[in-house]
């Protein structure tokens, strides 16, 4: 398989003093980052050396299936945080550019869009994504409970927020009140610039595939 190993990228955030999460939350933090980038190189190395014609597949359980399933586990954490931790280290404010004009259509107004994501930040029990449609050109906010389920095929995340405790526990306390405080945080230090990079991405590998003719 044609995998390289992985490894853990340095973030502009680390470099400043974030306004409300505190340096030592981001090195913990950082520190399980590098664990899934450990674990996702080590997943790919026994996937690698599987004797596939002999190997045992086996749905209660079996090392492939074990393997298979925490590998996309460690890998999902690995991307998700890479994305989170691009977010951080901006000047916050209000939403701009393109997905400030996106969302400001898909939820009828940029203030309702910003409730309903709070909102989705409070249900959810991993991570809440933003996430764009590469099948209609939506934008969505997605709650995922764990961070390798998905909400849907063909969404590109463009915005990642990080709702598990670890990211939050130390600063505000590991309470509802506190995580919403968390949230408002993470906005203040988002960098806008980073989003719409995502977003720019997103909006390519679509108008990529609607002109090659390939879509039914």
């Amino acid at each position: 398989m044609p995998w390289d190993e992985i490894v853990a990228r340095q973030f502009p955030a680390f470099d400043k003093e974030l306004d409300g999460i505190s340096r030592q939350t981001m090195e913990d933090h950082y520190k399980l980052y590098e664990g899934y980038v450990k674990k996702t190189n080590e997943c790919r190395k026994l996937l690698n050396e599987f004797d596939y014609s002999e190997i045992e597949g086996n749905q209660v359980y079996s090392q492939l299936r074990a393997v298979s399933v925490d590998y996309t586990f460690a890998l999902l954490g690995f991307k998700n945080h890479d994305l989170y931790f691009g977010h951080l280290g901006g000047e916050g404010g209000e939403p701009q550019g393109r997905f400030a004009e996106l969302i400001d259509g898909e939820f009828n107004g940029v203030d309702k869009w910003k409730d309903a994501v709070r909102r989705a930040c409070s249900a959810a029990r991993g991570w809440c994504m933003v996430g764009y449609d590469l099948n209609d050109g939506s934008l969505f906010n997605y709650v995922m409970d764990t961070q390798n389920l998905w909400a849907v095929y063909n969404m590109v995340p463009v915005l990642a927020i990080d709702v598990y405790e670890h990211a939050y526990a130390r600063d505000f306390g590991a309470t509802p009140d506190g995580r919403k405080q968390y949230v408002e945080a993470f906005f203040r230090n988002l960098d806008w610039d980073h989003v719409n990079r995502q977003l720019a991405q997103a909006e390519a590998a679509k108008n990529g595939a609607d002109s090659s003719g390939a879509k039914e």
